[in-house]
C-alpha cells in the first residue's frame, strides 16, 4: 500500500532563485563553444515544424528519420486505435508513494512519487512532473509507461493528480479546470523546494497538456521549468467542443461525462446548498462534458458561459508567450484534439517550440514502434530524447544554456 504524507504549500522561495540565476546566463546561452547544428532531415510521414527546430531536432534525428508505421489492423482507424490503447495497452506495475499537498485555498492535490527514488537517486537528478488528461491519474497506462521510461534514464518522477482524480482528496467545493493554474504553480514550487538542486521538467497529455501550456505562457520568462512536453493537446477548446458532438465522438463524450459524474458523486456533499449560479443537478446528471462544465466548472472559475470558459481557457493563445523549450506532439487524426486547432503559425514563430504531427495515433494512442501493440506508445522515446537532450545541455559553466535565446534573437 502506498504511504501517504501531508504537506502544506509554502512560498516559492526556490523558484525565485531559479529565475534569478537566469539573468546571469545570457552570455552562456550564446557560448561560442556550443556546436552549430544543421537541421536534420525527418521522414516524410511526419510533419515537423517550429521556430525551435534547428535547436532541438538534433536530439530526435534517429526517431524522426524512420517512417511512422501504425500497427496493422489497429492503427488504420483513429477510433479503433484510441479505444484499443485505452483498454488493451499494458499497465506496468510501479510502486508509488503518495504525498497529499494542501493548497493555499485549502484544497488538496495528490502527488505520486516513484517509491525508492529517494534512496536510489541523487538530489541533483532531473525531475519530471506528469500531468494526466481529463479525469486521469497515476493509474493510467500511458502515465505508467512514461514513469518507467523516465525511471530507466535515472530521472525522478512524480504524477500530479488533480483534485478528485486518481483518488486525490477533495476538501473544498472546487475541482479543477483547463485554465486554473493555481494548483500546477503550487505543485511545481513545492517540488522545486524539495529538490532545489534539480532541474524541473513537465509533460502533460490532453487537458493536462492544455493546462501545462497555459502555465508556460503565464509564467513566460519566469518559468521555473527547464523544458516541457505537450501531447495530444486540444489547444483550441472551442474547436474541440464542436467536434466532440459529431458522430462517433459522442462515445468519448459520454464516457468522459460518466467519469466526471463518478468523481462528483464521491464529493457531492461538499456542494450541498452552495447556491449562486451553480446548476448542481445538471452537473450531477451530466450526459456530456459540456453539461458538466456549464453546471459546475465555468461557475467555479468565474466564467459567464461555457463558451467563454472554452475560449479563454484555450492554450493556443499561450504558445506565443512560451520562453522555455517546448515539444508538442499531435496526431493528425486525433478525434478529441482536432488537427485544425493546432496553432501552427505561433509555433513556427516561437524559437522555443517544436511541433511533431504523426499521420495516425488517435487520442492517447500512438500504437506504433517497437513496443506496439500493447507496450509503450511511440511518443515515449521521442519525449525522453528531447528532455534528455535539454538536460545534457542545460548547464554551461553552472548556468542554463537554453534560457535567453528568444531574448537574444528579439
Amino acid at each position: 500500500m502506498a504511504r501517504v504524507a501531508f504537506a502544506t504549500s509554502s512560498p516559492p522561495l526556490i523558484s525565485s532563485v531559479r529565475t534569478l540565476r537566469r539573468h546571469f546566463s545570457i552570455f552562456a546561452a550564446a557560448n561560442p563553444k556550443l556546436p552549430e547544428m544543421s537541421r536534420p532531415s525527418h521522414h516524410s510521414s511526419l510533419e515537423v515544424i517550429g521556430g525551435g527546430s534547428d535547436r532541438f531536432l538534433p536530439a530526435l534525428k534517429d526517431s524522426l528519420a524512420k517512417p511512422y508505421n501504425a500497427f496493422p489492423l489497429i492503427g488504420f482507424n483513429r477510433h479503433v486505435e484510441t479505444i484499443y490503447a485505452a483498454f488493451y495497452r499494458s499497465v506496468p506495475s510501479v510502486r508509488l508513494r503518495r504525498e497529499c499537498l494542501r493548497t493555499k485555498d485549502n484544497g488538496s492535490v495528490a502527488l505520486d512519487w516513484v517509491a525508492g527514488d529517494d534512496s536510489n537517486l541523487s538530489p541533483e537528478s532531473p525531475i519530471l512532473i506528469l500531468l494526466p488528461g481529463l479525469t486521469g491519474g497515476s493509474q493510467d497506462s500511458y502515465v505508467r509507461h512514461m514513469l518507467l521510461r523516465a525511471q530507466s534514464k535515472k530521472w525522478r518522477c512524480v504524477v500530479f493528480n488533480s483534485r478528485g482524480c486518481g483518488d486525490s482528496p477533495v476538501t473544498t467545493p472546487q475541482f479543477y479546470s483547463a485554465s486554473f493554474l493555481g494548483d500546477i504553480g503550487e505543485v511545481i514550487d513545492h517540488v522545486g523546494e524539495k529538490f532545489p538542486k534539480a532541474n524541473l521538467y513537465a509533460a502533460g497529455w490532453s487537458l493536462g497538456g492544455n493546462i501545462l501550456v497555459n502555465y508556460l505562457g503565464q509564467e513566460s520568462q519566469n518559468c521555473p521549468l527547464s523544458a516541457a512536453v505537450s501531447l495530444c493537446n486540444p489547444f483550441d477548446l472551442v474547436i474541440a467542443d464542436e467536434d466532440f458532438h459529431k458522430g462517433f465522438n459522442n462515445v468519448y463524450d459520454k464516457a468522459l461525462s460518466k467519469s466526471l459524474r463518478r468523481i462528483f458523486s464521491k464529493h457531492s456533499l461538499l456542494f450541498e446548498d452552495i447556491g449562486g449560479e451553480f446548476n448542481i443537478p445538471l452537473a450531477a446528471n451530466a450526459e456530456t462534458v459540456r453539461d458538466f462544465d456549464d453546471g459546475l466548472t465555468r461557475v467555479s472559475f468565474g466564467f459567464k458561459s461555457v463558451d467563454e470558459y472554452y475560449s479563454k481557457s484555450s492554450s493556443s493563445k499561450s504558445i506565443k508567450h512560451v520562453r522555455i523549450p517546448l515539444l508538442c506532439i499531435q496526431a493528425a487524426n486525433d478525434p478529441i484534439a482536432p488537427d485544425r486547432g493546432i496553432p501552427r503559425d505561433d509555433i513556427k514563430a516561437n524559437p522555443n517550440c517544436v511541433l511533431i504531427v504523426t499521420p495516425r495515433g488517435g487520442h492517447l494512442g500512438w500504437v506504433a514502434g517497437e513496443e506496439a501493440p500493447n507496450g509503450a506508445p511511440w511518443t515515449d522515446q521521442v519525449v525522453m530524447e528531447f528532455l534528455q537532450y535539454v538536460e545534457n545541455r542545460e548547464t554551461i559553466s553552472g548556468e542554463r544554456s537554453f534560457d535567453y535565446v528568444h531574448q537574444i534573437q528579439v
